[in-house]
């Protein structure tokens, strides 16, 4: 709690002492928990709840998990009232989730008991009727129920965001709304779980909860696994980027620059959500080619001869063969292939024209050029965003596909571009000097004729 922001610790301290409050008085004032019903019920809830608390479910969002403890939470509005949902929601106190600090263990059961109760209150202001529901009373339950889970999840989400933005010393990134609309169809399509352990409750008791939750927990695995290949892919790309950047110091984060401009475009154009991972690789690995072109080519001072600008058009085709064998990158392979078309068909390596040229390249290489033209270099300095994109109007029609450049300039207006840092000189070695970029429209390679 020491390293946290004046107002979060505010935040906490409030948030903490309302749920102390709120229980309190359950437990204190006589009568009160008259509403709990039975102490078994009660237990099992709360077992339910800490189990499900310690075990957290990962989105296809990064860095979002959420844990199903709610459904046992909302089972519990209907089960044991609004007073047992504050306490089963306070269970998150003593949750055995790895490395999570004692603050944040008092902060999740404070701020779910509060969710818990202040749902509770909501299910029966609606005409719920707390306690095991007969077996032909489960219609009765959804209405009231439903409104109480549209309590609840905001209100959690909104107590929990508040606390991290408070906590954060940083500006945080804004979740895209796609990335907020998952998250919140992932906490609604989860709480309907603590109906069906309501509802099972009048039939097989306890035993309900383990129906209706071990194939949850099943489908947790197998979003852990699939979490799993996915950091093991990003790792074998972050490899081969760090791999290629280590040729040219001046282009360090080039890769993932043009990976994050690319998917900007593709968002734009209305990209879908497996599309968009695979142009996120295109454009981190769209230069590993480079591996395959000698660095006294690459680094060259002066013109290059026929035979070394030839080197340099056949590092899409160096990039393609190193990478064909990695099944996951699937339609990235087109985009690392031919990122250096032009839309007049006059680039490279096949020539290729127009519509000819695969949407992926014709992304990169509009991201490639604007990340060239807005990063320093060792024969020239960055250049500001507005005079990047006037290079790319210019561009537009000859080198670029219109409708790519277009997109990337709506999404530069929605989300301004943050230029790299200024990169310091690497150790003086003379014999390395970088002075003309391949990827930069403004500096054009200088080839001499063999004789």
């Amino acid at each position: 709690m020491r390293g946290l922001p004046w107002p979060a610790k505010a935040y906490l301290v409030v948030v903490i002492g309302a749920a102390a409050a709120l229980v309190g008085n359950i437990v204190v004032v006589p009568g009160q928990l008259a509403g709990v019903g039975e102490y078994g019920t009660l237990l099992v809830l709360a077992l339910l709840f800490l189990v499900c608390e310690s075990m957290p479910t990962l989105l296809n969002v990064e860095q979002f998990a959420v844990s199903v403890s709610f459904s046992a939470a909302l089972a519990a509005v209907v089960l044991v009232g609004p007073e047992g949902a504050a306490i089963v929601g306070l269970t998150a106190v003593v949750s055995v989730r790895p490395g999570l600090p004692l603050v944040k263990r008092l902060f999740n059961g404070a701020q779910f008991a509060i969710c818990g109760y202040a749902s509770g209150k909501v299910y029966e202001f609606f005409g719920g009727v707390t306690g095991v529901p007969e077996v032909n009373d489960f219609e009765a339950l959804v209405g009231p129920y439903a409104v109480a889970a549209a309590l609840f999840v905001p209100l959690n989400i909104v107590l929990t965001l508040t606390m991290v933005r408070l906590a954060s010393t940083e500006r945080a990134e804004r979740m895209p709304a796609r990335g907020m609309a998952q998250f919140l169809l992932s906490y609604f399509g989860y709480a309907t779980f603590g109906l069906l352990v309501a509802g099972l409750w009048a039939t097989v008791a306890s035993i309900s909860a383990v129906l209706v939750l071990l194939p949850l927990f099943i489908a947790r695995w197998a979003f852990g696994q699939y979490h799993a290949q996915q950091r093991s892919y990003d790792a074998t790309i972050a490899a081969l980027c760090q791999a290629v950047e280590t040729k040219d110091y001046y282009t360090r984060g080039h890769c993932t620059r043009v990976s994050l401009a690319s998917t900007m475009i593709a968002q734009e154009i209305g990209m879908g959500a497996e599309r968009l991972r695979a142009i996120r690789y295109a454009g981190m690995l769209h230069d590993v080619g480079k591996l395959g072109v000698p660095t006294k080519v690459l680094q060259k001072d002066g013109p290059l001869t026929e035979e070394e600008f030839a080197a340099i058009q056949l590092h899409p085709m160096r990039g393609l063969e190193i990478v064909r064998g990695i099944d996951f990158l699937d339609e990235a392979f087109a985009g690392i292939m031919h990122h250096h078309e032009r839309h007049d068909g006059r680039g490279y390596p096949m020539g290729l024209a127009g519509d000819e040229i695969p949407e992926f390249a014709r992304v990169i290489a509009v991201a490639d050029a604007f990340d060239s033209m807005t990063s320093d270099r060792s024969y020239r300095g960055a250049r500001p965003v507005e005079v990047a994109v006037a290079e790319l109007h210019k561009g537009a029609g000859s080198q670029f596909d219109p409708e790519m450049v277009a997109a990337f300039v709506r999404a530069l207006e929605r989300e301004p571009w943050q230029p790299p840092r200024k990169a310091s000189p690497p150790p003086c070695d003379e014999t390395e000097t970088t002075t003309k970029d391949h990827d930069d429209p403004t500096m054009p390679i200088e080839v001499v004729g063999g004789s």
